[in-house]
């Protein structure tokens, strides 16, 4: 059994049908997790913060982002940036499913430029998304990095865009923990309960220079990490 899924996986996962089919249940599990998992008490308000910060840039972290989809409000129209790996494409089938919509792309690691990866392209399309007046969502930290700081990408997005970074933590009561991932891939779980934080926003300044743009990369780190351990302490009862 083993000799036969090793020569028909890399088939299967070069089939367009196939990761149709993935996607189609994935958000289906997607949205029953979200649905019975109730917002617990202290979770913030996403209508008011469209409200208030709208065009804004959501920050998320890899291996916290799964219900990420799930949770825009009213089916607010939002465009996600998935890189362009063979990883990342389920993911981004599964987002549009949800509603989002996609631009391909990723800068590279170390904040070198990769146009392979097509970092600069994505930044120009999301700004154009946000002069548009529509929100976009990233995730922050770099894949394969260290888990859990931020790149500079989202906050070149912002000095050029002139929108704020606001981060978003989200948490579930009932999950699994990956732990021999990079990003201790957390899996979400139904029939639970969840929150969703939301962490002080960043805003970046067009003239930014070299020291203040690492400077608000450490607060994206901060703001969101601070987020994240809100979002668990509120579902695990603390």
């Amino acid at each position: 059994m083993k000799g036969l899924w090793r020569r028909i996986r890399k088939p299967l996962a070069r089939s367009r049908f196939v990761k149709q089919a993935l996607a189609t249940i994935m958000a289906g599990a997607i949205r029953l997790i979200d649905r019975t998992n109730p917002r617990v008490s202290g979770s913030d308000d996403l209508e008011a913060a469209i409200a208030d910060y709208s065009p804004a840039i959501a920050a998320l972290w890899h291996g916290q982002h799964l219900m990420g989809p799930a949770i825009n409000p009213r089916k607010h129209r939002i465009v996600a940036l998935f890189s362009r790996s063979a990883d990342a494409e389920l993911n981004a089938l599964v987002a549009e499913k949800l509603g989002f919509g996609i631009v391909r792309g990723s800068g590279g690691r170390k904040g070198e430029r990769d146009s392979r990866k097509g970092g600069a392209s994505a930044l120009i399309a999301l700004k154009k998304t946000i002069d548009g007046g529509c929100n976009v969502a990233m995730i922050a930290d770099i894949p394969h990095g260290t888990p859990r700081e931020a790149g500079l990408g989202i906050v070149t997005l912002a000095r050029i865009s002139g929108r704020p970074i606001v981060p978003v933590a989200i948490a579930t009561s009932r999950r699994k923990v990956l732990e021999r991932t990079w990003d201790k891939t957390t899996i979400n779980l139904p029939f639970g309960r969840s929150a969703v934080v939301l962490g002080e926003p960043i805003h970046v300044e067009a003239d930014a220079d070299e020291t203040v743009m690492e400077e608000k990369r450490q607060q994206v780190t901060a703001s969101l990490n601070e987020a994240t351990r809100k979002a668990y302490l509120l579902v695990d009862g603390h």
